[in-house]
């Protein structure tokens, strides 16, 4: 067990049960003359956080942990996008509508996909998610309950939006929340600082919230830590000790499955 020095306490950290959930770092929201820039948004606030991102994202491989992204975006039929949802906003910039980057927020299409310096890895869960949250209409809960977790993670955008809401719906549901402050953000600063106190007051009643460095140093101290205890078990077996002891010793559980198979 790794303590991680977070807000607004140490934040326990199980690294067999921890996973990853990267929210919605898409291009449509990321990139200049997306869906969130023609909305007069400053979208280099959100590509800021990218290499933050990436770090968190490669900390988490590196430790042979499960790492999740989700896309917020709905069928092209429209069949999953309630009304209330799809009538917001003036018309010619809503969803299903078409973009600079193909209709806005629809599957398959250019402005729906994953930033390419954050793009997943073979095995690696993608979820397209119709809400706001992440478990609303999706099997989130479940494949979360196959791996074994109970811990998460989170990063991506918007703060105040889908990764408050997708850490709401998972503190509801029994887990402990960690969002990392610097590989998340808002179009507006102010909504970013705002969430985060959110989240963290009441002592966590969400959750707490960290920078990346410290979850990667846990991360990274709890595997240095395991890798040396497994070197000490494989030592020869002094004399006289039974046949095969050593190798019992040494032997691992075998971990939790890694991903299901991205749905790109």
């Amino acid at each position: 067990m790794a303590r991680i020095m977070a807000r607004p306490f140490d934040f326990p950290l199980d690294p067999a049960r921890v996973a990853l959930i990267v929210i919605d770092m898409q291009r449509d929201f990321l990139e200049p003359g997306g869906f969130g820039e023609s909305l007069g948004n400053d979208v280099s606030r959100l590509q800021a956080i990218v290499p933050a991102t990436a770090r968190l994202i490669e900390g988490f491989r590196a430790a042979g942990r499960p790492v999740i992204h989700t896309r917020e975006c709905h069928r092209p039929d429209l069949s999953d996008c309630p009304p209330a949802k799809r009538l917001r906003g003036a018309p010619g910039s809503r969803i299903g509508d078409a973009g600079p980057m193909g209709r806005i927020l629809i599957a398959g299409e250019p402005g729906a996909e994953i930033v390419p310096e954050l793009f997943p890895i073979a095995g690696e869960l993608v979820i397209d998610k119709p809400g706001k949250g992440a478990f609303h209409a999706t099997d989130l809960s479940a494949h979360l309950e196959t791996l074994g977790v109970t811990q998460l993670v989170f990063a991506g955008v918007t703060t105040e939006v889908c990764v408050q809401t997708t850490m709401r719906e998972a503190n509801d549901r029994g887990f402990e929340c960690l969002i990392a402050e610097d590989a998340t953000e808002s179009y507006f600063a102010e909504f970013k600082r705002a969430a985060i106190d959110m989240i963290v007051a009441q002592g966590a009643i969400v959750g707490w919230a960290a920078p990346v460095e410290a979850i990667v140093a846990g991360l990274a101290a709890e595997e240095g830590a395991k890798q040396a205890g497994s070197e000490t078990s494989a030592e020869p077996a002094p004399a006289g000790s039974a046949p095969g002891e050593s190798a019992r010793a040494a032997s691992a559980v075998s971990p939790a499955p890694i991903g299901f198979g991205a749905g790109l």
